[in-house]
Order: C-alpha cells, then sequence, then structure tokens
C-alpha cells in the first residue's frame, strides 16, 4: 500500500527570533536545507535554521491557503501560535540528519581495528553471584521490595 503525500506549513526562527514561514512537501529534507544554509536568501541571510512550529496537511492547495493566512498575521500572533505549542522554542528538527550512534558499546578491538569478528562475550552483571558481597538481609529487602511492587501492579490491573 502506497503512503499519503503529506504537505508541511512551518515556521522556522533564528537565535534571535527572526521567522520564516514556508510550505513544503518533505519536511525533514527542508529542515535540513535551512540547517545548513543550502537555501539562497532570506533564510541564510538571517541564519534561520530553527525549526519551531509545522503542521500537517493531505492537500498542496489546503497547506498553501494556511501558509498564507500565517504570513498575513501579526508578528505577536505567529509568536502566540509558536509558544502556545512550544514556550521554549525548542528546535523541533534538532538531531535531524545526525549519524546514530550505535546504543550497544562494541568490544575495544572492533572500534579500533575494524575487525568484524564476533566480540568477546561481555560479562553479564544480572547473572547469580552479582550480589555476593551484599549481605542476606539487603537480598531479603529487595526480594521484599519488588514483590509489593508487583503486588500493586496486579492491584491496579482489576
Amino acid at each position: 500500500m502506497r503512503e499519503e503525500k503529506r504537505y508541511y506549513v512551518y515556521i522556522m526562527a533564528s537565535r534571535s527570533r527572526t521567522l520564516y514561514t514556508g510550505v513544503t512537501g518533505n519536511l525533514f529534507h527542508r529542515a535540513l536545507q535551512h540547517k545548513k544554509g543550502e537555501i539562497e536568501g532570506f533564510t541564510k541571510k538571517y541564519n534561520i535554521n530553527r525549526l519551531v512550529y509545522y503542521e500537517t496537511f493531505k492537500y498542496i492547495d489546503r497547506a498553501i491557503a494556511r501558509e498564507k493566512q500565517i504570513k498575513a498575521w501579526t508578528r505577536s500572533k505567529r509568536l502566540a501560535l509558536i509558544e502556545s505549542m512550544k514556550p521554549t522554542w525548542q528546535d523541533l528538527a534538532d538531531g535531524w540528519g545526525e549519524r546514530i550512534r550505535l546504543q550497544i558499546p562494541r568490544s575495544q578491538n572492533l572500534r579500533q581495528t575494524g575487525d568484524l569478528r564476533p566480540c568477546p562475550v561481555a560479562r553479564d552483571d544480572n547473572l547469580e553471584g552479582e550480589n555476593d558481597d551484599k549481605s542476606e538481609s539487603s537480598k531479603r529487602e529487595e526480594h521484599v521490595g519488588n514483590t509489593e511492587i508487583t503486588a500493586q501492579r496486579g492491584r491496579n490491573a482489576r
């Protein structure tokens, strides 16, 4: 099944909160273009590189109409729109296009040499014997605490 085409009206901002409103069929790609300064003109000149607001549309004509509507608003009304959704002005595209780092640590040999052989077996701290240094009473307290949590979850599920 083919995925439906989506269109986006978006607002980009600079650190000094200079705003740019636009429309696109690929928000990911367009946000990266703004971030890299690839689009000549206003956004590049004023370093407008933070995605602070967007809306999604099924039809391009509705997206264009909304873009024109927002562009006709006063600056204070556009600021209120952004702050109603993101009062911190957080960049919604922060981290887009960056390489993803592995969450699973690799062995030191693989990182340094590029060796593709299987990594040595890592120590599993969850195996028996991990708490050998803990007293029997503290082990019992942990067990009782876990049982109470399980019992509470069971009551909440009813």
